[in-house]
């Protein structure tokens, strides 16, 4: 009998690249096996010339209730170096891959998402969230702190006193405050999640490609400029641009619609 992977990847005709989080018994909760293949599939869809938008979801129920524990009670079994090895050659490879990627990522939180459940979902560059899912920054319960860059993410979306209470007090935030305090840009009706996320895709995966890819690095890149070296790069990212076929056919497009009003 055949054992599903732990990542699924598809492929649409409008280049939509939806990766599942396949461990649906454990509601996607994640052992090394899952986080190396998320990576791995993360990868594949920055590679793959057919795909222009990413999504992310859960498979079931849940979006990802964090690790797996029968993998977190081997990480208490490591000394402290092997704990650090573990976070840094697995863990964290998924927010750096995130980050070095040019194609936007949608998380569809279309379930529970706790601790670094929660934190993937927060290093998606787009959330829309079913109205029943539920996020919590969970590690204060069993005495840990977020070691996948909650703590990066979070204050960039909320503020720094926002994230303080939710890592202080570990609560479970609903869909509308998640979409009220900015932890998700959109709360949806469960049954309309997945029409909604595909929706947004499909509009972003229809814009010209290059000038996608452009902002998406201006705007992370400007969180660490200063704002003379941002202006600096982005004239150097329009000039570019400038040159496209798309912007041209953008311009012409625009003439001939100013022609025809007159």
């Amino acid at each position: 009998m055949s054992v599903e992977p732990p990542i699924l990847f598809a492929v649409d005709a409008d280049g939509i690249g939806t990766l599942t989080l396949n461990r649906p018994d454990q509601l996607n909760a994640f052992d090394l096996e899952m986080v190396d293949a998320w990576r791995a599939a993360l990868e594949q869809a920055e590679a793959d010339e057919r795909v222009k938008v990413i999504v992310v979801t859960g498979a079931g129920r849940a979006f990802c209730a964090g690790g797996d524990f029968e993998e977190m009670a081997k990480f208490s079994e490591m000394d402290s170096m092997g704990r650090k090895d573990f976070l840094y050659r697995h863990v964290h490879r998924i927010a750096l891959t995130l980050e070095r990627m040019e194609k936007p990522v949608i998380a569809a939180v279309n379930g529970a998402a706790r601790g670094a459940g929660c934190d993937m979902a927060l290093m998606c560059d787009i959330r829309l969230m079913a109205s029943s899912a539920t996020l919590a920054e969970s590690y204060i319960n069993i005495g840990l702190i977020a070691g996948d860059a909650g703590s990066w993410f979070l204050p960039r979306l909320i503020g720094t006193a926002r994230a303080l209470e939710l890592f202080w007090t570990g609560r479970v935030v609903g869909a509308q405050e998640a979409e009220r305090i900015g932890m998700v840009n959109r709360m949806v009706p469960d049954a309309e999640l997945m029409a909604a996320t595909y929706e947004m895709a499909r509009t972003i995966a229809a814009k010209p490609q290059q000038a996608v890819r452009f902002f998406r690095r201006a705007v992370y890149q400007s969180q660490t400029m200063a704002l003379a070296t941002h202006l600096d790069m982005v004239s150097s990212h329009m000039a570019v641009l400038e040159d496209t076929p798309e912007h041209r056919a953008g311009i012409a497009a625009f003439r001939n619609r100013s022609r025809a009003s007159k």
